[in-house]
């Protein structure tokens, strides 16, 4: 099975409703801009109450957390793990009559970008907690009796963490090896799990295996006998997360403790990243934010050739982009947040949209942040400190975001669950082009899922008619950019839909086609999330936020229409065709003359197979 097929299928097991409920995400790559899904966007729900706890967080944080204590010595202490459990920050987003704050997902992820901008590493503990661990499948899919017995603990500093990807299985669960065998009242669970984010520390696991009807879901106590911790890993970057390695040896699980039906395992875990992978974009937006503070402030420091840096126009676009940036993935993560909290959209495109946009632009600008910063951006902020210079973490924070392009699906994987969403009602609609042989009763209830939308909209598509000039005017100087996404929006679908007639069923192995217009549709997502933002922005703050908001669309309009180039001029054959080589050993020549540290280096004896494990590393956070 293709990567794009697997995507569908895969993706298939987690949708709840057959676009019964709009979706702002799936409309703008139909062609169809509804603004009015996103505009008046919905209100912030218990804005007192988050605000309250954003306070409260702050001083906490500034008190009694040590970024550079944390980096030094790769560990979140204990203390800070306890603290944050009194101030209710390990129940944010889980319902007060469970023992939780209760927060909606906008605070939420204000809450993440906020820790993200000080500790990345702690924002990881927090969000694979609550986003992905045991709340978040509990309250979407637990019994009554789960929730009574989970949530509160959850919610008063009870680690928890999600265990799905194996050492043979990352983004391809259906080759998931773990299983789960009935045994009385009991199940006995054997495999192991790699990666496992809080699983060194925590007290509760959701578990994926693979049971007799499929991939099923389970809550495990952590300290179960047959549980071990094989090793806590170390990575380039967010170096106080709790990640490991975890083996289960005849690990007897409660059949009361399975989540969902047997079989529904992929659909409970896709489902909770529906909106669990918001909390990744939010702490991007956080880096974003503080990237944007301190390119500001070294380049109207630093001065070279008789004028500050920020003043020189290479210096200058880099500062613009960071700080335009900035703006659009905090107006993209509130406005997800709001559509989440509002229960009225379907969100899955614009959640996956948002996880993707931000991972990747995140990563973009903590790069040009160090290039500012030049030397100082690649020397660690202890060195600095050490001899009397400002210590900022920026190479840290470029080592700790790397990780967000491949969290929680990987940019690759994450354009094709996009894109199987995205185009799904062409391809329903469009199913003899596709799939020739599909039976004519399959084809007539495509075309009654596609809610007609071919019948009002594809004359539109193909003559591309233009919008009213007038239109959009209460966005005052955004109106012209909200006219760009809705003509665009619409070549964006005639180019999908041409792409489906040139390759018909070919098209899932075009994954560089696929994949730009997944892009284009990402930045017209940003490009409307920002125009309203700065539009509501402007009752408090006056023109600024425009400001931020003109210069990031007309950023993002030339990567449009640079995308759109590349859909039909690009190298994507040539390339295809020279990997294939490559993989031959066609190319081999290039790799004489050097020497290869992981099979010649001290590590070669340390990574024999069999090599024992003498200890379990798992450890019980003192609460």
């Amino acid at each position: 099975m293709t990567d794009y097929a697997r995507a569908r299928e895969v993706a298939e097991q987690a949708r709840e409703t057959e676009w019964t409920r709009p979706s702002f995400g799936r409309q703008l790559f139909l062609g169809d801009f509804r603004l009015d899904l996103v505009h008046p966007p919905p209100p912030v729900s218990g804005a007192a109450k988050g605000e309250e706890f954003l306070r409260s967080l702050r001083r906490f944080l500034s008190a009694r957390v040590d970024p550079a204590l944390i980096e030094r010595t790769a560990r979140v202490p204990d203390e800070v793990v306890k603290g944050l459990a009194e101030l209710g920050a390990f129940g944010m987003n889980i319902p007060e009559r469970y023992g939780g704050l209760g927060l909606g997902h906008v605070h939420y992820g204000r809450a993440l970008s906020m820790v993200a901008s000080y500790v990345p590493s702690l924002a990881a503990l927090l969000s694979a907690h609550q986003s992905i661990g045991v709340p978040q499948p509990l309250k979407l899919f637990g019994t009554e009796e789960q929730k009574r017995a989970f949530l509160p603990r959850c919610a008063a500093g009870d680690v928890s963490a999600f265990l799905l990807t194996e050492p043979d299985v990352g983004s391809d669960p259906a080759r998931l090896a773990t299983t789960a065998t009935p045994d009385g009242d009991d199940y006995i669970l054997d495999g192991v799990k790699l990666w496992t984010t809080n699983g060194v520390i925590a007290d509760l696991l959701v578990v994926m295996a693979r049971t007799a009807r499929g991939i099923s879901a389970f809550v495990v106590e952590a300290d179960t006998p047959g549980i071990t911790v094989e090793r806590r890993n170390a990575f380039m970057g967010l170096r106080g997360i709790e990640n490991g390695v975890t083996r289960f040896d005849r690990v007897r699980v409660p059949a009361a403790n399975l989540i969902g039906r047997e079989g529904q395992g992929l659909k409970i875990a896709l489902t909770t990243l529906n909106t669990g992978r918001l909390s990744l974009p939010a702490t991007c937006a956080g880096n974003a934010r503080w990237a944007a503070k301190i390119a500001r402030e070294w380049s109207g420091a630093r001065e070279q050739w008789g004028r500050r840096i920020g003043a020189h126009e290479a210096v200058a676009g880099k500062l613009a982009f960071i700080t335009a940036t900035a703006y659009a993935l905090g107006a993209v993560v509130d406005l997800a947040g709001r559509l989440v909290d509002a229960e009225s959209s379907d969100i899955r495109i614009e959640a996956a949209l948002a996880k993707l946009y931000a991972s990747e632009m995140g990563w973009r600008v903590v790069d040009d942040l160090v290039q500012i910063r030049g030397g100082r951006g690649y020397e660690t902020a202890e060195s600095l400190a050490a001899r009397g210079e400002r210590g900022v973490p920026a190479e840290q924070i470029l080592r700790d975001m790397r990780i967000n392009r491949i969290f929680e699906g990987s940019s690759e994987i994450m354009h094709l669950l996009i894109a199987r969403e995205a185009v799904d009602a062409h391809l329903a609609v469009a199913g003899q082009l596709v799939d020739p042989s599909a039976a004519a009763a399959d084809r007539a209830r495509a075309l009654a899922r596609a809610g007609g939308f071919y019948a009002r909209w594809l004359p539109t598509l193909v003559v591309g008619a233009g919008v009213r000039p007038g239109a959009y005017a209460e966005f005052g100087p955004l109106a012209g950019h909200l006219r760009y996404v809705e003509r665009t929006s619409r070549k964006l679908a005639r180019s999908i839909f041409y792409g489906m007639s040139r390759w018909q069923a070919k098209l899932e192995h075009k994954q560089g086609f696929l994949g730009r217009v997944v892009d284009i549709g990402a930045e017209l997502f940003a490009m409307t999330a920002t125009c309203v933002s700065a539009q509501e922005d402007t009752t408090d703050l006056g023109r600024r936020p425009q400001e931020l908001a003109d210069v990031f669309c007309r950023q993002a309009r030339l990567r449009v229409e640079e995308l759109f180039g590349r859909l039909w001029n690009n190298t994507d054959g040539a390339d295809v065709r020279l990997a294939r080589y490559a993989l031959t050993g066609r190319y081999t020549f290039l790799e004489e003359g050097i020497l290869d540290p992981s099979l010649e280096g001290p590590w070669v004896a340390a990574t024999e197979p069999g090599t024992p494990v003498t200890e379990d590393v798992h450890r019980a956070v003192a609460h």
